[in-house]
């Protein structure tokens, strides 16, 4: 009976859908009016979305079986093994920096711009980070392994990146006096919304949203993100918002002309969980242990995934650029045969 109650637990809290029963069972419905109450209701719309997907997955004959299973055990190991560090961390840093924050927001319309911007650019750093620093993408390259996008990649995480990212993102937030109070709210709203823009093909097709991606993130810019296409590689960092991508030169379209190939440059079995998970790991502690001197050691740890002593460099940079080398000699030649 134990173990009927605890899967029963589990299928609840993954569906998220405990907070809104209580409330209904309580018969206290103008509790839905509250913040707490509105998350109630918004926090199942992404698991649901997903059942929704896979559903649609079947139907079309494009279940994408191995990636939503992978991502699924990745969830389940996840919940045992890093279930409360990062609320920890997330508590800690607020504790220890509020303090010394130049000056405190409110609870206003102008200053929650203010934070959802200055949150971005925390957003930005960590995940710049995970994608320029080898270690930190060790703990990133499980979400983009996936060789498919549905909204199951959500859940396809490295148990301490949530850590990693709420360090970064809350450090940011809260010395530029952004309040805990704010800080909560735009988390929530950027996190159903970081959910949202996993959404596959099968349930979205054309995922441009028209005029609206001049000035937000959308699902389509996201697919570009977990793109290995060379020219799609590194961009598109914001969840949101992408004013920083622009700022920084990381803004990218999706080309209509360049089918998208998700997934890691690194060979992957993305149906086996300890490589998706622990592959990483273990492919840049086979380098450490290769490489000669205590230099190339540690640079190894921390140059951009693709880094080799010897100069035999494949970093995402290198990748793209002579992509973009080879694009543009083609277009010239195009052009010297037409003349």
């Amino acid at each position: 009976m134990d173990i009927l109650q605890t899967i029963y637990n589990e299928i609840v809290g993954f569906l998220g859908i405990s907070q809104a029963w209580e409330i209904i069972k309580n018969g206290d419905y103008n509790a839905f009016r509250t913040y707490d109450g509105i998350k109630s209701l918004v926090y199942p719309i992404i698991p649901l979305l997903v059942l929704f997907e896979l559903i649609l997955g079947l139907a079309y004959k494009k279940p994408q079986t191995k990636v939503y299973k992978v991502n699924f055990l990745i969830y389940i190991f996840n919940r045992f093994v890093g279930r409360f560090i990062a609320i920890a961390m997330v508590t800690w840093i607020i504790g220890l920096l509020q303090p010394i924050a130049p000056f405190q927001t409110s609870l206003t319309w102008y200053w929650f711009i203010y934070g959802y911007i200055v949150w971005e650019f925390g957003h930005f750093l960590y995940h710049y980070w995970g994608h320029k620093v080898r270690l930190f993408w060790c703990l990133h390259s499980t979400h983009h392994a996936p060789e498919e996008m549905n909204l199951s990649v959500t859940y396809a995480h490295f148990f301490l990146e949530g850590p990693y990212a709420d360090t970064i993102r809350t450090t940011v937030c809260i010395l530029l006096g952004v309040q805990p109070e704010l800080l909560f709210i735009i988390m929530f709203i950027d996190g159903t919304w970081g959910a949202f823009i996993h959404v596959g093909e099968n349930v979205i097709k054309d995922a441009r949203f028209g005029f609206l991606r001049k000035y937000i993130l959308t699902p389509s810019h996201h697919r570009i993100h977990h793109a290995k296409n060379p020219l799609y590689m590194d961009t598109n960092f914001c969840n949101l918002l992408n004013i920083w991508d622009r700022v920084f030169g990381t803004y990218q379209e999706e080309e209509k002309h360049i089918k998208i190939e998700y997934g890691i440059t690194r060979e992957v079995n993305s149906g086996n969980f300890l490589d998706v998970y622990f592959g990483e790991i273990v492919a840049l502690a086979k380098d450490v242990a290769k490489a000669p001197g205590i230099l190339n050691k540690v640079k190894y740890i921390f140059m951009p995934p693709g880094w080799h002593h010897l100069g035999d460099h494949q970093t995402a940079k290198i990748t793209k650029q002579n992509y973009l080398n080879k694009e543009k000699y083609n277009i010239k030649g195009l052009k010297t045969k037409v003349v």
